[in-house]
């Protein structure tokens, strides 16, 4: 188990979305030994390991990649928000709405567009450099070789 590097796709239990994180673990949590009051946060779509817990009721959630994204997207650096915004909520006894609630509403694209309005493409243009050749620069993962 784990995965290190950048781009790791992760899907969003609830909202099935996709965010892209940047890892660096080698465990990972068996989502079938979760206690009862445990759900999946997130899931690795690559290789379909877990990447993220939350409780049900208690405003306690954790996820296995690196939500500040420093060296690479900030898909899901408002994790923080929710996380600050929860404890401060917690520390003033307002406690009405779950962490995994938050982080659904947080997560959740309002502005998707309406399934009966789109139009699939008929034609795809691919508009790049073509593959390296031998002496190039070439970037793997996050390490540049020449």
């Amino acid at each position: 188990y784990g995965n290190r590097g950048h781009n790791q796709p992760c899907i969003h239990n609830g909202t099935e979305r996709c965010f892209i994180t940047s890892q660096n673990h080698g465990f990972a949590v068996d989502p079938d030994t979760l206690p009862k009051d445990w759900d999946v946060l997130f899931t690795n779509a690559n290789d379909h390991t877990n990447e993220g817990i939350v409780h049900n009721t208690k405003p306690l959630f954790s996820v296995q990649f690196h939500p500040e994204h420093m060296a690479g997207p900030t898909d899901l650096v408002g994790l923080f928000d929710v996380f600050i915004e929860t404890v401060k909520d917690h520390k003033e006894g307002n406690t009405g709405k779950s962490v995994k609630q938050r982080l659904m509403d947080h997560l959740t694209f309002t502005g998707s567009p309406k399934a009966e309005g789109h139009v699939r493409s008929k034609k795809v243009l691919i508009l790049g450099s073509g593959g390296l050749s031998i002496g190039q620069a070439g970037e793997f993962d996050y390490s540049g070789s020449q």
